[in-house]
């Protein structure tokens, strides 16, 4: 049995996991038609249609300086940002009463169904974010 306890079925590919094993995603070939929110600019580097994830989605998100996004919330994923560059500044709650801050090398959770709206803190520089979502495809549910 393997060290986590349970039984795991793992048949080699006949290619020897050459195209189905790991996958890099190079930066410069993210896919920028990902479902979007006014205010931010989303690419998928991982997700069902570019690498066949089957739970998760990854990609990176960026605010320009003073810009912000409308509220929204991504039905029932999860989701984690890191803030790679900048100020991060969330607002959530069902009137976006609730108020924090984020910077460089900082974890930001976000639970399933929760309004929230993502604002850039600086006024003269772009907010840069991975983002990591729980399922393969990006749901965002606007509601302004």
């Amino acid at each position: 049995m393997p060290h986590d306890g349970h039984e795991h079925s793992h048949e080699i590919p006949e290619d020897g996991w050459k195209h189905s094993g790991v996958r890099v995603i190079p930066g410069d070939s993210l896919d920028t038609n990902t479902a979007s929110t006014p205010g931010m600019n989303r690419a998928a580097a991982i997700n069902a249609a570019r690498v066949g994830a089957q739970k998760i989605w990854a990609g990176t998100v960026h605010i320009h300086a003073n810009a912000k996004t409308g509220a929204h919330h991504h039905g029932p994923l999860e989701s984690v940002i890191y803030v790679v560059k900048g100020r991060a500044r969330m607002r959530w709650g069902e009137k976006l009463e609730f108020v924090a801050e984020a910077g460089p090398g900082d974890f930001i959770y976000v639970p399933p169904y929760v309004p929230h709206q993502e604002i850039n803190a600086s006024t003269d520089e772009t907010l840069e974010c991975v983002l990591v979502r729980s399922d393969n495809e990006a749901v965002v549910v606007n509601l302004d």
